[in-house]
């Protein structure tokens, strides 16, 4: 890797200069820009042991929601778990995920989406199909070399990345159509890692050997559109390749919070994650219901909400509004700020019609309802190049860190590769990467 300038060559250069100059000329988002901060997102050092930390969480909450799961299924956990997460989904999808082959297999890659408010960490969405790793990678890389200590350090994204594969000879990143603006990072992670082992594939590509490994750069809900679907699932489930994310669909629905806060289930999760790993979750997940219209008793009441029907949620005030609706998975708008409705920033007819398409998507593409936490401002700043001058703003902050799960069964681990810092204006309510934001990595 070329070492490029640092902080103190170029007197009087900004070093947001040297960012965008280092930017791949095949580009890493396509047709998505972002604003370039001269120097990392600093977090404070127990922020980021915090951070450290939390993939040993997350990855047993998966181990965790798997079991769930599959002892629903065996009638040894309450049955309406399972009906929950199959709702919607295809059969020949859900024979794939209780099958043998997948059994105990959780995805290898687990990204959180954390708010930074004024309480702390808020931990609004588990990603386990995540955009972001190319970029942070070259995030990573580039602030690294200019003087820079980031968390993760210089190659800590590229080597939790190769290190998901194990053995494998070959790795072929497939990317859908749906998922072609990620494809750009994916080629120069390829090129940073090694092209002869790395290859990104179009969603036609169908010339697998045993012992080679895929990334599915796609969601579950696309398979229709991916024309080697068919092909590499059967392949994974024959065992003659390596496949990761694993097809289960269960990983990808936000309703596994929901099923978290369900007092139902407390007995499992404390006997499961540990005394310790609840506690933890619960302070870090908003609280999150399920929208299951089903009626209830006379005298029945949803938790925390205090109300009788799901109706009801349409006429509490702006104020009382402090909730997010999104849709749960398995639909092309639960990805993104896609799909997700804040009913404090939307109008009285805005909101109704919001709570009545979640209502009526329950057996399809079921929504999930979490409470608002809003996060806290941040001093940021970016560089404005036409005017050659750093532009100060006052921000909101979402952090993404990626933990890559490397080992099999008990002896894996999640190790933290970075850390990708979005932070929008302030009048932004919902933080996502829009051409305002700024992208940057993390520093301590």
């Amino acid at each position: 890797m070329e070492q490029l300038e640092t902080k103190t060559q170029a007197v009087g250069r900004n070093p947001a200069w040297t960012v965008r100059e280092a930017l791949p000329a095949q580009g890493l988002f396509a047709g998505h820009d972002w604003r370039i901060s001269p120097e990392p997102f600093p977090l404070g050092a127990e922020l980021a042991k915090d951070l450290r930390a939390l993939g040993r969480v997350l990855l047993q909450f998966y181990r965790s929601a798997n079991l769930l799961y599959r002892k629903s299924l065996e009638g040894k956990q309450p049955g309406w778990v399972a009906r929950w997460l199959d709702q919607g989904k295809p059969e020949d999808l859900l024979e794939l995920q209780r099958s043998p082959a997948f059994r105990n297999d959780v995805p290898r890659v687990i990204r959180p989406d954390l708010l930074l408010t004024e309480h702390g960490l808020s931990v609004t969405e588990l990603d386990s199909v995540p955009g972001g790793i190319g970029l942070t990678a070259w995030l990573n890389q580039t602030y690294s070399q200019m003087g820079n200590e980031v968390l993760g350090g210089v190659d800590g994204m590229l080597n939790g990345f190769a290190g998901i594969f194990g053995e494998a000879p070959r790795v072929h990143i497939v990317v859908s159509e749906e998922a072609a603006t990620y494809r750009p990072e994916m080629e120069w992670v390829a090129r940073q890692l090694d092209p002869a082992r790395f290859t990104v594939r179009a969603p036609d590509f169908n010339a697998f050997e045993p012992g080679d490994a895929v990334y599915r750069f796609f969601e579950l809900f696309d398979l229709p559109n991916v024309p080697n679907a068919k092909q590499i699932l059967a392949l994974a489930a024959e065992r003659k390749i390596r496949l990761t994310p694993p097809p289960k669909p269960i990983f990808e629905e936000k309703l596994l919070f929901a099923l978290l806060w369900n007092r139902n289930l407390q007995s499992f999760w404390r006997q499961e994650l540990g005394e310790g790993f609840f506690g933890r979750m619960q302070r870090l997940v908003p609280y999150t219901w399920l929208v299951d219209p089903t009626p209830l008793p006379a005298q029945g009441a949803i938790p925390e909400l205090n109300l009788t029907d799901w109706h009801q949620l349409a006429a509490l005030s702006q104020k009382e509004r402090e909730l997010i609706l999104k849709v749960s998975g398995f639909s092309p708008h639960a990805w993104g700020a896609r799909g997700v409705f804040l009913g404090s920033d939307l109008s009285h007819a805005d909101w109704t019609a919001a709570v009545e398409r979640a209502v009526a998507s329950f057996g399809t593409s079921p929504f999930v309802l979490q409470r608002y936490h809003k996060p806290g401002l941040v001093d940021a700043q970016w560089f404005d190049f036409e005017r050659n001058q750093v532009v100060p703003m006052k921000g909101r902050v979402r952090l993404c860190p990626y933990y890559f799960v490397t080992g099999e069964a008990e002896t894996a681990r999640a190790q933290l590769g970075g850390v990708l810092a979005t932070i929008c204006p302030a009048n932004k309510k919902i933080i996502h990467g829009m051409p305002e934001a700024i992208f940057a990595p993390c520093s301590i």
